[in-house]
C-alpha cells in the first residue's frame, strides 16, 4: 500500500532533464556568458558584417557591443556620418575624433562597386575629416586616441594580399613597361588610410615614446609585408612611411634592417618572387647614406651577404637602378669595400644575359669612378680578363659598353698607372676587334681606344702588337696541325671501313714549340 501511494507521488526532475530542458529551451546564462565572450573577440579581428537591409560586406567592430539577439539573428546599428569638427565645441572635438575612429574601422569590400556606396562615401568623408583634424592638431596626442588611432590603421591596412606575387621574367621576354599596373580596388579607403597615419607621424603632437607601445614590432613587421604589395601607389605610401618609422623611433632600427636583410635573403635564394625589392632598397639608400663611419662590422656583412647577390637573380632590371645607388653608396662610405664589391660582380656576372651584361657594365664604371688606386690595383687583372671578353662580345651593345669606360677620366686615369699590367691583357681583344668585329661602331670605338694605349706608351703598344702577332703564327700552326691530324684519322677511318676492323689511333705527342 505504501509502495502504491509513493508511486502516486510526482517525483523531482533531475539535473541531468534541466540539462535537458535548457538545450531544447533558451539557452543558460553560462552559454550566453560565452557567446558575448565570443562577440568580444570578434571585434579584435577583421571580420565581415551587414548594417540592415546589406549584403554581408563590411564589419563594424565598436558596433558589436551593442548588437542583441532579435529572432535569432543580429541587430546592429545603421551606418551613419557623424557631424564634422566645426559643428562641435573644441571641448567635444577629441571625443568625436575618437568616435570617427572607431566609424572608420569599417572595412567594406570593393569587389562589387555596386554595394553600400552610400556608406563607402560616408567612411571617405570621415577619413578626410580625420586627416584634416591630425595635420592640424594643436595639442599632444593622449595615449587613449594613440590606442584608437593605431587599431583603426591595422584593421584596414594588414590583410591578407590576395594577388600572389607576379613572376618575375627574363627581361628580353617581359617588358614591364608594356604590363597593366594593378590597382587595389579599396584604394579610395587605403590612400586616406595611409595619408592619415602618414601625417601621424609626421607631426609634432606625436609623442614617440608613448606612441613606441603601440607602434611596436608585429606593427612594423606587418607594416613591411605589405610592400609585397602588387599597387604601386601603396609601395610608394609604405616607403615613406616606413622611412619615417626608422627616423622617429631609433630603438627599431636594427630590427627594420633584419628583417629587410631576411626579405632579401628569401627573395635570392627561395622564390626571386617579391613587388617590393625595389621600393625597399630606395628606403635603403637613404638609410646607407647616413651611415656613421667607421662603418660597423654588421653593415659590411650586410653588403656582401644580401646586397651584392641581388646580382644573381634574372629580375635584376627592376630594381638594378636602386642596388647600384646602395653599392656606391657603401663605397664612398668606405673605398676599401671597392675590392669586395668588384669580385662579387665578377662572380655574379652573366654568361648568355646580354642585357643584364650591359647593366653590369654602368653599374661597374659607377664603382670604378669611386675606386681608388691600392684597390683597383687588387682586383684589377681578374677585372680586365673579364672586360676583354666584353670587347669581343658579338652583342654589340656589350663590347660598345666596354669600350665607354675609356671616356671615363677616372678610370682612363687609373688604366694608365697600371698599363704595363693591363695593356698585355685586352691587347689581343683590341686587335681582334679592329679586324673582325661585325660592328662599324665598335670597330671605330675600338681604333680610338688602340691609339690611347699607343700615344701613352708606344714601346709598350710596340712589344704587345709583336707578342700578339707571334701568338697568331703559333695559333695557326697549331690549327693547321689539328686540321692535318683529323684528315688522317678520317683517311685511316676510311681503309679500315670495308674490312670492319678497329682504327687504332698511334698516341701524338705534342712537343713545345
Amino acid at each position: 500500500m505504501i509502495k502504491q501511494i509513493f508511486r502516486r507521488i510526482p517525483r523531482k526532475q533531475s539535473k541531468s532533464g534541466d540539462k535537458r530542458d535548457l538545450v531544447a529551451g533558451a539557452s543558460s546564462p553560462s552559454s550566453a556568458t560565452s557567446t558575448s565572450s565570443r562577440d568580444g573577440d570578434l571585434s579584435n579581428s577583421r571580420v565581415t558584417i551587414i548594417p540592415p537591409g546589406q549584403d554581408s560586406e563590411l564589419v563594424h567592430p565598436t558596433q558589436q557591443n551593442h548588437a542583441g539577439m532579435r529572432n535569432g539573428g543580429l541587430t546592429i546599428a545603421p551606418y551613419e556620418a557623424l557631424p564634422s569638427f566645426k559643428d562641435v565645441s573644441s571641448s567635444e572635438r577629441q571625443r568625436l575624433f575618437i568616435r570617427k575612429l572607431n566609424l572608420c574601422c569599417v572595412v567594406f569590400d570593393f569587389t562589387d562597386s555596386t554595394k553600400s556606396l552610400k556608406e563607402k562615401e560616408i567612411k571617405r568623408q570621415t577619413l578626410q575629416d580625420l586627416v584634416d583634424y591630425v595635420t592640424s592638431a594643436s595639442g599632444k596626442f593622449p595615449e587613449n586616441v594613440m590606442q584608437e588611432i593605431i587599431k583603426m590603421v591595422s584593421l584596414n591596412l594588414f590583410r591578407t594580399l590576395t594577388s600572389p606575387p607576379r613572376e618575375y621574367k627574363v627581361l628580353q621576354a617581359f617588358d614591364l613597361e608594356d604590363d597593366e599596373p594593378v590597382m587595389d580596388p579599396a584604394w579610395p579607403h587605403l590612400h586616406l588610410v595611409y595619408d592619415f597615419f602618414l601625417k601621424f607621424l609626421q607631426s609634432s603632437e606625436t609623442d614617440a615614446k608613448l606612441a613606441k607601445r603601440y607602434i611596436d614590432h608585429s606593427f612594423v613587421l606587418k607594416l613591411i609585408d605589405l610592400f609585397d604589395s602588387e599597387d604601386v601607389r601603396e609601395r610608394e605610401y609604405l616607403k615613406t612611411i616606413l622611412h619615417r618609422i626608422y627616423g622617429k623611433f631609433m630603438v627599431y632600427r636594427p630590427f627594420i634592417r633584419k628583417v629587410i636583410n631576411n626579405i632579401f635573403y628569401q627573395f635570392i635564394f627561395e622564390t626571386e618572387k617579391h613587388n617590393g625589392i625595389a621600393e625597399l632598397l630606395e628606403v635603403l639608400g637613404s638609410i646607407i647614406n647616413g651611415f656613421a663611419l667607421p662603418l660597423k662590422e654588421e653593415h659590411k656583412l650586410f653588403l656582401v651577404r644580401a646586397l651584392i647577390p641581388l646580382h644573381k637573380p634574372k629580375c635584376m632590371g627592376i630594381y638594378h637602378q636602386q642596388l647600384s645607388y646602395c653599392i656606391t653608396q657603401f663605397i664612398e662610405k668606405d673605398c676599401k669595400l671597392a675590392d669586395s664589391v668588384i669580385r662579387g660582380l665578377l662572380k655574379f656576372w652573366p654568361i648568355i644575359n646580354s642585357s643584364k651584361e650591359v647593366m653590369f657594365l654602368g653599374e661597374l664604371e659607377e664603382v670604378l669612378d669611386a675606386t681608388q688606386l691600392p684597390e683597383f690595383q687588387r682586383c684589377m687583372v681578374p677585372l680586365f680578363h673579364q672586360i676583354a671578353r666584353c670587347l669581343n662580345s658579338p652583342h654589340f651593345q656589350v663590347a660598345e659598353r666596354a669600350l665607354f669606360l675609356w671616356n671615363n677620366d677616372h678610370i682612363e686615369n687609373l688604366i694608365k698607372q697600371n698599363v704595363k699590367v693591363l695593356l698585355p691583357i685586352i691587347f689581343p681583344a683590341l686587335e681582334r676587334n679592329t679586324t673582325s668585329h661585325w660592328n662599324p661602331a665598335v670597330q671605330s670605338l675600338t681604333l680610338n681606344v688602340r691609339k690611347i694605349f699607343a700615344d701613352n706608351d708606344p714601346d709598350l703598344f710596340a712589344e704587345c702588337l709583336k707578342r700578339f702577332e707571334e701568338d697568331e703564327v703559333k695559333s695557326k700552326e697549331i690549327q693547321s696541325k689539328r686540321e692535318s691530324t683529323w684528315k688522317r684519322l678520317e683517311e685511316i677511318a676510311a681503309t679500315k671501313a670495308a674490312s670492319n676492323e678497329p682504327v687504332l689511333i698511334p698516341r701524338i705527342v705534342h712537343r713545345p714549340i
